[in-house]
């Protein structure tokens, strides 16, 4: 079942199950979610997804990301997710969803309906190297200007979603 994504229509309502990888070769729609990690310093956690990934891999990134489990809420998959790739507990707050689609390499698209979740937390992440290769923190002011001059850097979904992260997590400190 890891290997199935959940299916879902514009209002994300689960309609079927599809393997991960089919999903992202034919562009299906599927639930997702994102995690946004900030410490105490309002810095943002940043994680360089493994190289070997299957798409995107090598680009920084939200903290972590992934699909929630057939029968397991976003919420559920985003606090399992964060504790498997990056080795961190924290109490996770919804914040927003969003719908995007995105091409990528390898003839591979993303599109997804993101659930969108932060927390804070002050714990060194333990990565796990099969998912992140590598981590650092950053101010928000400073993710943007170096999303403007490396944009090769950083993973799709991340680009989109920056803007109304900034936003939000402005309201949140």
């Amino acid at each position: 079942m890891n290997d199935q994504v959940v299916l879902v229509n514009e209002n994300d309502v689960a309609i079927g199950l599809m393997p991960k990888l089919e999903a992202h070769q034919k562009g299906a729609l599927h639930r997702a979610f994102s995690v946004f990690i900030f410490n105490s310093n309002k810095e943002m956690l940043l994680q360089r997804r493994a190289f070997g990934k299957y798409h995107s891999e090598g680009l920084w990134s939200n903290t972590c990301c992934s699909h929630p489990l057939p029968g397991e809420s976003a919420h559920h998959g985003a606090v399992r997710r964060l504790r498997e790739e990056m080795g961190l507990d924290a109490d996770l707050q919804f914040l927003y969803s969003f719908q995007y689609h995105a091409d990528l390499e390898n003839g591979l698209t993303e599109h997804e309906l993101d659930h969108v979740f932060w927390g804070i937390s002050d714990n060194v992440p333990v990565l796990n190297t099969t998912e992140a290769s590598d981590y650092k923190y950053m101010k928000i002011s400073d993710i943007q200007s170096d999303i403007t001059s490396n944009p090769g850097s950083y993973t799709e979904w991340f680009k989109i979603c920056m803007p109304e992260i900034a936003n939000k997590i402005r309201l949140k400190f």
